[in-house]
């Protein structure tokens, strides 16, 4: 069990670790509201790596994540994990104008 103090080295060590071998991977998260701490695990029975962390703006990482194995396992390992995380998509999007007074 491995306690991956980086983000960004958790979402690719856990990713790669589904690429390897995506039917015996598991993704689980546990929260604990009385410490206000939250824990991402991801195993195949060999290998486990665990993130912790007691940060709010965590959650929204956790939802990329998320999003990041739905699309995974719905569409394959060989997907491209930019098309799920959306980096290209905001670069893409044209500004919104807004509806304030006009200067």
């Amino acid at each position: 069990m491995v306690y991956v103090t980086s983000w960004d080295e958790f979402v690719e060590r856990s990713v790669q670790l589904f690429r390897a071998d995506p039917e015996s991977t598991r993704y689980s998260m546990k929260y604990r509201h009385c410490d206000g701490k939250l824990v991402l695990k991801v195993t195949d029975n060999k290998e486990c790596l665990k993130f912790k962390t007691d940060q709010a703006q965590d959650a929204k990482k956790m939802e990329k994540l998320n999003n990041i194995f739905f699309a995974l396992m719905a569409r394959g390992p060989e997907v491209d994990i930019a098309e799920v995380t959306g980096k290209e998509q905001m670069e893409v999007q044209p500004s919104k104008k807004g509806r304030g007074r006009k200067q």
